[in-house]
């Protein structure tokens, strides 16, 4: 739609307005954002609007209408199937050749598991090639637990991190500030970097990575405002 507003403010209750007008989601709900630094970062994104308003443009904006239409009426169903790639954890799987990438593997993900041990008291069943290995069950009782304290914000920001990346381990770490988001996507995209040095890519493979390095560094954009 046409712009239609001049002033956009920011309510002492961390709301969005537009020429004094509160901003709704599309649920209708009043737009309150959980702290001060987010609702700056979403009042940008409606200030940045030009002739016409682009909701692609306004990621943050997106997520937090998610976090409250979506995730606040039922946070436990929300978290369900994001718990549930601890059961398939990407970092699990390992190439069994050639060497150069077992060996990054090792080097990239073996750290990720490492922590994922120490912080969550778990143990992690490694396997060679993509059949599916069950992880032990309470290794996967564990990680799903972690993600009960986690709030309305926070989980919609993780599930493009864990879905994009595919590996919850990766997603808890970057919740808990113990990961670099470009690195942490990396991580996870790492056969497809390692395919791409060695062959190259054509131009529909970067422009689809370049679309999910959006979306993936949004959800961090997020989880380090809510944690902060």
């Amino acid at each position: 739609m046409k712009r239609f507003y001049s002033v956009v403010e920011i309510s002492p209750a961390n709301g969005i307005t537009l020429d004094g007008r509160v901003v709704r989601t599309p649920g209708k709900a009043e737009l309150i954002l959980p702290s001060a630094a987010f609702a700056e970062r979403v009042a940008a994104e409606w200030q940045a609007q030009e002739e016409r308003i682009d909701p692609r443009t306004m990621p943050l904006t997106g997520l937090a209408n998610a976090a409250i239409d979506f995730v606040l009426p039922d946070t436990a169903a929300f978290a369900a199937p994001i718990a549930a790639y601890g059961e398939t954890e990407l970092l699990c799987y390992r190439a069994g050749d050639p060497p150069e990438l077992v060996a990054r593997q090792k080097e990239v993900w073996d750290p990720l598991l490492a922590w994922g041990r120490a912080r969550y008291d778990v143990a992690f069943v490694q396997v060679t090639g993509i059949m599916h290995q069950p992880q032990p069950a309470e290794t996967v009782k564990r990680l799903a637990s972690a993600l009960n304290g986690f709030g309305p914000f926070a989980l919609a920001a993780l599930a493009p991190v864990v879905t994009i990346g595919g590996s919850l381990i990766i997603g808890l770490a970057l919740a808990e500030g113990s990961l670099d988001p470009q690195e942490a996507f990396d991580a996870a995209h790492l056969d497809e970097l390692w395919q791409a040095e060695q062959w190259g890519e054509d131009d529909f493979a970067l422009e689809a990575r370049a679309a999910h390095r959006r979306d993936f560094l949004c959800g961090c954009d997020v989880l380090n405002l809510v944690r902060d």
